[in-house]
């Protein structure tokens, strides 16, 4: 686990005066300056926010030193992170999204389907972006039904995929193999 988390992202500049868009990954988005200094991912930089307004589902701030667009331009796509030990103690059945990030993902039937590599927020909830153990990757919503376990202990997420994702995978794999054989048989004829 990491000792540092990520808590929001400075999505643009708003205005001429230096002021950012930051959208707030937390639960309780007010909560963004309760902290005190965020840093950049390296932890090199610090910045002490102010919270001015609101648009758009995210926070308006204004950031010390930060004082023209163009300065509010080059932190664009900088993600905020404060330190673990900042954030509230959470029960053994809660998690943070990032202690996820990297688990094995398995069906009930202990198959591996692959490894956790985001949790993304698009706005119509949460999305798992998996990288398949089969190749590639797919998008699933973060729902009871579709992930119907989670064992920190373990680093394990027992995954039920919607039919939709099993019969487009049964899909792909059927062409696969016929592909598999349309190859075979023209190495044969040569």
């Amino acid at each position: 686990m990491s000792n540092k988390i990520c808590i929001a992202v400075i999505t643009n500049a708003h205005g001429i005066n230096g002021c950012l868009r930051v959208k707030s990954f937390g639960h309780d988005s007010t909560a963004l300056t309760d902290y005190g200094k965020l840093m950049d991912a390296s932890g090199k930089k610090t910045f002490d926010l102010t919270i001015t307004g609101q648009s758009k589902g995210q926070f308006i701030v204004k950031i010390d030193g930060v004082n023209s667009r163009n300065d509010a331009e080059a932190l664009k796509s900088t993600e905020l992170f404060i330190m673990r030990d900042k954030l509230p103690d959470i029960n053994d059945d809660e998690f943070y999204y990032t202690d996820l990030i990297g688990m094995r993902m398995e069906t009930s039937d202990n198959s591996h389907y692959g490894t956790l590599k985001a949790v993304h927020d698009f706005g119509a909830g949460d999305l798992l972006d998996v990288n398949l153990a089969a190749g590639g990757s797919i998008m699933l919503p973060f729902t009871k039904e579709v992930i119907i376990h989670i064992d920190m202990n373990a680093g394990l997420l027992i995954v039920n995929p919607p039919l939709e994702i099993e019969m487009e995978d049964a899909r792909l794999i059927k062409n696969d193999a016929l592909e598999n054989k349309i190859q075979e048989n023209e190495g044969n004829s040569l």
